[in-house]
């Protein structure tokens, strides 16, 4: 029975949310190895705690912010999200778009961009716009992570020299202010502790990879400062424990100019999640990520976080790393590691606060070192010369301008770039008429006759797309034609043809019949007559009977043609030879036994 039109409107945006909601297998998986799962977790946390407050200070909303994100948006994520394995917070990449955000719109403003982001999120997951994340080339990835890896480390310039951070919303001009005020009054102390925490980091993970050097670093430095009383600045008074949900920051008379900044920001969480989650799948076996849901996650993360005085969120691709050389199998890692956290926020928020900002600056100049994959980067540079110069170019605008708008050009950049690089692949090429009359090629006709057909006819043979970006080389090609009286056009292997192509090939038929040359095509492929019907090409050259199926078949139209000009004689010869029937017939013999491949 037909279901009424007004039953598929309504059921069909609900199957859309019932597939991103949570389902019973997610859970399943979570009883399977608890063990194994809990521990990941907790080793998550560790490494996540002095991140969490580094990224909240970063931000300008406080460590609090950190920590309320890390706690909320990671729960959350971890239940809705479409990754068994990820792991999701505050990021250094978020950091940057937050920034001139604070400075123009303050606290409350930031706050209401993760509220719209949110929803932005919830929106983009129910349009199943996850998918379009495999369209994001190599280069813009590597070059945007280089990118992040700088500003972040440059956002860490104030507090590693323990100066007061100076006014601008560009990192570029805020770290050199800070050297600047360094400069007229140095003091080591927290140049000291920055350098000495980041050491302990780099190198200590290189000899024992699996210890939370983050955390031993941190925990050193702090006791460094108590013992021998060093005048670093401390994180301050954390609240002991997460404030009640809150709608007390939105302003109503904001939103309006809070857009554009709230879709940077959802752009920015929406591909850095999916990236953190293919990346997590490609570490293990068996693991694949729902993109729609894992959008849909943290929409909803970044909905609740704002309320609780978090900052937006998104997946964190280190955190998610360590999740999984830990061990971790389902979401339960994910949800012990913001509990950890939670825990801690109750329990030693006195403790915390007294952590110097000096450490978390080196523990953020770590993080940002390790993002930088040298290989990588060496490999796609190396690649192509246009994969070296969308790295460059996106990497150089993520330092310059933002985030989204660096993505942005480097997507505009590299599809240009593949664009012209498709368009060079077509060609247009002429071909001898001998070539598309079949295997009997030696009594098909006498050299003489191929001699005159080969004087009043031309093919040529076009390989490739017939597309915008290429179409205008093979409008010059065929408006150089010479004077002949027919051309045959043998187009089998078109793969593509698009409105500028078909208006091309318009064009240069008009031009040609013009100069008295009729126009032949043969072997158009069923994909591409509707372009070519909707200009009006395919009814130019149906109107005469000058399309064929087969470059034999074309060939043998040209030849009538030239018989009723009377440049053939009616037999086969040219005229006045005395061509015999019986020449005649082989040559017909010829083109009935024309393969396919002669189209």
């Amino acid at each position: 029975m037909a279901v009424p039109p007004y039953q598929e409107k309504t059921e069909m945006p609900v199957g859309r949310v019932r597939a991103l909601l949570p389902v019973r297998a997610d859970f399943v998986a979570m009883t399977r190895n608890p063990r194994r799962d809990l521990l990941a977790g907790l080793t998550v946390a560790i490494v996540a705690l002095p991140l969490a407050l580094g990224f909240g200070v970063s931000s300008g909303l406080g460590a609090e912010a950190g920590l309320a994100t890390a706690v909320v948006a990671g729960a959350l994520a971890a239940v809705f999200g479409g990754s068994n394995l990820q792991v999701s917070g505050p990021t250094g990449a978020m950091t940057v778009v937050l920034v001139p955000i604070v400075a123009e719109h303050g606290p409350g403003g930031v706050l209401t961009v993760g509220l719209m982001a949110g929803a932005l999120l919830i929106g983009l997951a129910l349009l199943q716009a996850g998918r379009s994340m495999r369209y994001v080339p190599a280069p813009v990835v590597e070059g945007f992570t280089f990118g992040i890896a700088g500003v972040i480390a440059l956002q860490q310039v104030p507090s590693a020299l323990g100066v007061a951070v100076p006014e601008g919303d560009k990192v570029l001009v805020v770290a050199w202010r800070a050297v600047r005020e360094f400069a007229a009054h140095p003091d080591v102390t927290a140049l000291s502790i920055t350098v000495g925490v980041a050491g302990v980091m780099l190198l200590g993970a290189r000899r024992f990879p699996t210890v939370p050097f983050s955390v031993v670093a941190v925990v050193l430095a702090t006791v460094a400062v108590e013992v021998f009383g060093l005048g670093a600045e401390p994180i301050g008074a954390l609240p002991a424990g997460l404030p009640a949900p809150s709608l007390g920051f939105l302003e109503v008379s904001a939103l309006g100019s809070l857009v554009a900044p709230a879709v940077a920001v959802a752009a920015l969480a929406a591909l850095e999640s999916l990236l953190s989650a293919t990346v997590a799948d490609g570490m293990t076996v068996g693991q694949k990520h729902d993109p729609d849901r894992e959008l849909f996650g943290q929409g909803v993360a970044n909905l609740a976080a704002p309320l609780f005085g978090g900052v937006p969120a998104t997946a964190a691709i280190a955190r998610t790393a360590v999740n999984v050389r830990t061990g971790a199998s389902s979401r339960l890692a994910a949800l012990a590691q913001a509990a950890v956290l939670a825990v801690i926020v109750f329990a030693a928020a006195p403790l915390v606060s007294r952590i110097p900002l000096a450490a978390l600056a080196g523990v953020l100049l770590a993080t940002a070192v390790r993002m930088v994959e040298v290989g990588a980067l060496r490999a796609m540079a190396r690649a192509t010369r246009s994969d070296a110069v969308v790295l460059v170019l996106t990497a150089t605008a993520t330092l310059v301008l933002d985030l989204v708008l660096a993505v942005v050009i480097g997507l505009v950049v590299a599809g240009a770039l593949a664009l012209r690089a498709v368009a060079g692949e077509a060609r247009m090429d002429r071909v001898d008429l001998r070539e598309g009359e079949g295997r009997d090629l030696s009594g098909a006709h006498s050299e003489e006759e191929h001699a005159l057909l080969a004087e009043h006819i031309v093919a040529y043979r076009i390989d490739g797309p017939l597309f915008f970006a290429g179409a205008h080389r093979f409008l010059l090609t065929l408006s150089e034609v010479p004077d002949v009286r027919v051309v045959i056009l043998r187009m089998s292997r078109v793969t593509t043809v698009d409105a500028s192509g078909a208006l091309m090939l318009k064009d240069a038929v008009h031009q040609l019949n013009r100069r008295g040359i009729a126009v032949l095509a043969s072997g158009i492929r069923p994909g591409q007559r509707r372009a070519l019907e909707s200009v009006g090409a395919l009814e130019l050259l149906r109107r005469e009977g000058r399309e064929y199926a087969t470059t034999p078949e074309a060939i043998a139209g040209a030849r009538d043609r030239l018989r009723e000009a009377g440049v053939l004689a009616p037999g086969r010869g040219p005229a006045g030879a005395g061509a015999s029937g019986a020449g005649e017939s082989r040559a017909g013999e010829s083109v009935a036994a024309a393969e396919e491949a002669t189209r």
